[in-house]
């Protein structure tokens, strides 16, 4: 993803939880925070080293990644969502990723009135 798609500072990731809106299901937390005048949405990722080592957490991270890149036209603009991955999503294949993350997004309602 390019570099304004994504959340990096920390001050950032604080304001997202500290204001933001939080759902989750097993697998994953998603916090939602609506942003004024910002043409895009933003990701910020959060994947624990409880999960395993480097090379799960970045495979976790990739799977993440690519479902919001293939799911990008249908989420809202103009919001800065986290995710936080949470001990059951390292076992979890691509397809798997996928369905549990748009079920994190129709529950945050963050997806476009078609993909509901």
């Amino acid at each position: 993803m390019k570099k304004e798609w994504r959340i990096k500072k920390n001050d950032e990731f604080s304001r997202v939880f500290n204001e933001g809106v939080s759902v989750a299901n097993r697998q994953f937390v998603l916090y939602v925070l609506e942003k004024e005048g910002q043409e895009h949405f933003r990701i910020g990722l959060s994947v624990s080293k409880k999960l395993g080592n480097a090379v799960t957490r970045n495979r976790i991270k990739r799977l993440i990644r690519t479902v919001f890149q293939e799911e990008k036209e249908a989420l809202l603009k103009g919001r800065d969502y986290v995710i936080i991955a949470r001990k059951p999503a390292a076992d979890l294949d691509y397809e798997q990723v996928k369905r549990s993350l748009l079920h994190v997004c129709k529950k945050a309602r963050i997806l476009k009135r078609g993909r509901q």
